[in-house]
């Protein structure tokens, strides 16, 4: 694998668009990791623009600390609402951080920032961030434990994550830890789903009905043909009300996680039905990455040189993270349409 010198593009910075394409706070991330991995600057302008609130939220900016602090980087336009913001990092260094988002804005997307750069740090790191765990437009923590991390341990990434309290919106609170070891980089084929094995549903509620939790579940059994056993209603202890629909997709060569959150004025029976809907896509069109896990994977694909997944119809913040990547790796990704779906390659 290239080192980080024979990766860096440039000693000036990157420049970097946060208004291209999707445009949301991932090619922030997107950046921010990449930055890491490679030791190359960047600088970003337009951060969010064409959002209802732009500029830098409380998850982006504890993202940029977070990066910041594990490599001691050098950070111009640090601050809420900001547009423009200039990183550029030292070497990342090992070791036991603790980061809170202090609303209830994604703590998974604040530690996928900083996870993989940790596992190339040459030793042990113990990573708690705290806000919010299941959150709406961000993978929650079952996401993570059960879709996103066993894929990474078959590229050699060496992870776990604890769940030590939930957290939804508003209220946040949530808590989760980290453990990462050195990673040891392999390929990772992905091409065929398989049988599906198993399909498990589980409604969480927290500070609300548990009947909630019941009726989209019974959704769920209806829809999907599950069978009594595996449908869980579970009631979480958290720092205010939330409510998750997870489904989780066990095939022969990967499992899938679809979620659902409940919103106010959305009934129960629609939530459900939201994660029905994904789900029975997922199945009908065959390939075994789903539209956010393919999204995920970009950024350890670059990685682990000669892996391959395929996916079914990638998203625009898949084209998005795609294009952020390829300015910070000479050795890119490259994708292909087939009758099966979308081949990307490493």
């Amino acid at each position: 694998m290239p080192t980080p010198a024979e990766e860096r593009v440039r000693d000036e910075p990157i420049l970097v668009d946060g208004s291209a394409g999707e445009g949301g706070g991932q090619i922030l991330r997107t950046s921010l990791a990449a930055s890491l991995l490679t030791g190359t600057p960047f600088e970003i302008t337009r951060i969010r623009a064409n959002r209802r609130r732009p500029g830098l939220l409380a998850q982006h900016l504890t993202a940029v600390r977070a990066a910041a602090e594990i490599a001691n980087a050098s950070v111009e336009g640090a601050r809420l609402h900001s547009g423009r913001l200039v990183f550029r990092p030292g070497r990342v260094q090992a070791g036991e951080y603790g980061f809170d988002v202090g609303t209830a804005g994604s703590a998974t997307l604040v530690l996928q920032t900083v996870l993989l750069p940790l596992a190339e740090a040459g030793g042990p790191s113990t990573v708690t961030v705290t806000g919010g765990t299941h959150n709406l437009g961000a993978p929650p923590f079952e996401f993570l434990e059960s879709a996103y991390l066993p894929l990474l341990r078959r590229m050699g990434v060496d992870a776990d994550v604890q769940l030590e309290r939930p957290g939804f919106h508003p209220a946040g609170g949530g808590r989760i830890i980290a453990t990462i070891r050195p990673a040891g980089w392999r390929p990772l084929e992905l091409t065929e789903r398989g049988s599906v094995r198993s399909m498990r549903a589980r409604a969480v509620v927290s500070r609300l009905p548990l009947s909630i939790a019941h009726r989209e579940l019974a959704v769920l059994q209806r829809r999907l043909a599950l069978p009594p056993e595996s449908l869980i209603a579970e009631e979480m202890e958290a720092d205010g009300p939330g409510n998750a629909v997870l489904v989780a997709v066990e095939c022969d060569h990967v499992t899938e996680v679809f979620t659902g959150f409940g919103r106010r004025g959305l009934p129960a029976e629609e939530v459900a039905a939201e994660v029905a809907d994904q789900v029975e896509r997922y199945l009908e069109a065959g390939a075994p990455v789903g539209p956010h896990l393919a999204d995920q994977l970009l950024l350890p694909l670059v990685r682990a040189p000669g892996s391959r997944f395929l996916t079914s119809s990638p998203t625009s913040h898949f084209e998005t993270n795609l294009a952020v990547l390829r300015k910070f790796f000479r050795s890119g990704l490259a994708t292909e349409q087939t009758e099966a779906g979308v081949l990307v390659q490493s």
